[in-house]
């Protein structure tokens, strides 16, 4: 059995101050329906208490000298700007001598001047959520009234640039997109965006009335059905190789892409950085606008609930048996399909909630998105040995490029 021991890496649990609202409803969001969790309470949003009881006991859990403090949706942005500036306020009150970083994500649709110049005073890491040109981007991502978001967006990141933000894109990969991965890849080098997240898209739903119709992983195939909006697994190998070719023709250590970057670290036995690669999770929590804590973002479900910060610590939650064994889990259900894969150092099996499949062994467990991953770890084999051979020769990666033009 794999051991995640507790306190070996930073304590990391998001924020959701507004809970699932948001002034957008993408046909494919994950968190939109997290509002049936909470049908009794009215106002879903984080009161200032609790942002100062969770502020002080976050920053005395932590092992690190650098803390940061993520901030997610819904839409952030729907809470005023004076609840963030208390929270920086509140930062500054329990830091004692650490450094705190924050990042929030946002669709940017709400963004304006005022807040553009509190994130460049605060050093805020701001993430938009922007899936590639206006034909894609409109296709799932649309306001409550079914109008388009892309232009928007598009000003909203003007807003960014004008005053000298920090920020990077979060791009959902979907059935429609998928298929253009170039014209994908080069609107984002054409906006000037150079660190890039490329999320997959994998949901199921369920088949009966349930308040939350998307389904978890341990879910009976015949009562849910995937998504018409999921990513096909053949087609997101495709898409990765595409854009990796052309990446890595003229783009290395220019512009960052997020599963490159972390390929390239299980490629060479350091951390990838993004939980969904590594060997086991769980140092991720979720607290939502009440002080519940889950396990994870994508398994905000009852049975995945840790408790709530009013009765119980935030580190008791976080460290507790549950949650290690969550984190562990990750690894050790693996089935054997993926223990006797050549590429599983690459991705230890991937987002535990895309395992739904069984391998060709009759086991549960594979992920839904393998042959594409798998596609695309062969295809970039020679490459990141390349680079492998370069970090250990303490000369840079981006000499793949010249091996490229020969």
């Amino acid at each position: 059995m794999t051991t995640f021991a507790p306190f070996a890496k930073p304590l990391y649990v998001m924020l959701k101050p507004i809970g699932s609202r948001c002034n957008l409803a993408c046909d494919y969001c994950y968190y939109l329906e997290k509002a049936n969790l909470y049908q009794q309470q009215q106002a879903h949003t984080m009161s200032e208490e609790l942002l100062e009881r969770f502020t002080r006991e976050y920053i005395e859990s932590q092992t690190m000298s650098q803390i940061m403090f993520a901030w997610h949706g819904g839409e952030t942005l729907m809470r005023p700007l004076s609840f963030y500036k208390k929270a920086i306020e509140l930062q500054k009150k329990y830091a004692r001598g650490r450094q705190i970083d924050n990042s929030i994500q946002t669709n940017g649709t709400l963004l304006t001047d005022e807040w553009c110049r509190f994130f460049k005073e605060n050093n805020f890491l701001v993430g938009i959520s922007i899936d590639g040109p206006q034909d894609f981007h409109d296709e799932y991502r649309r306001d409550k009234q079914g109008r388009p978001s892309f232009f928007r967006v598009m000003k909203g990141i003007q807003l960014l640039k004008k005053y000298g933000v920090e920020y990077n894109c979060m791009a959902v990969v979907n059935d429609y997109n998928v298929d253009f991965p170039l014209e994908f890849y080069n609107f984002f080098k054409e906006i000037e965006c150079n660190f890039i997240q490329f999320a997959p898209i994998v949901e199921r739903l369920r088949k009966n009335e349930a308040n939350l119709k998307l389904a978890t992983p341990e879910e009976n195939d015949s009562d849910v059905e995937l998504a018409p909006f999921s990513v096909p697994a053949k087609k997101w190998g495709n898409f990765l190789c595409a854009v990796f070719d052309e990446w890595v023709k003229q783009d290395v250590g220019k512009v960052f892409v997020q599963l490159f970057d972390a390929t390239l670290a299980n490629w060479v036995g350091e951390q990838p950085g993004v939980c969904t690669m590594a060997k086991i999770c769980g140092h991720a929590g979720v607290m939502e606008f009440n002080g519940d804590v889950y396990a994870c973002d994508h398994f905000v479900y009852p049975e995945y609930r840790l408790g709530n910060i009013y009765s119980t610590p935030l580190a008791s939650m976080m460290y507790a048996d549950k949650q290690l064994k969550f984190g562990n889990d990750k690894f050790d259900k693996l089935p054997q399909q993926c223990r006797e894969c050549d590429v599983l150092f690459a991705c230890y099996g991937e987002c535990p909630k895309n395992r739904f499949l069984k391998d060709k062994y009759g086991n549960n467990g594979l992920n839904y998105l393998c042959e594409g991953f798998k596609q695309f770890y062969h295809h970039v084999t020679p490459y990141m040995d390349f680079m492998k051979g370069e970090l250990l020769a303490e000369r840079p990666p981006a000499n793949v490029m010249k091996l490229m033009c020969k």
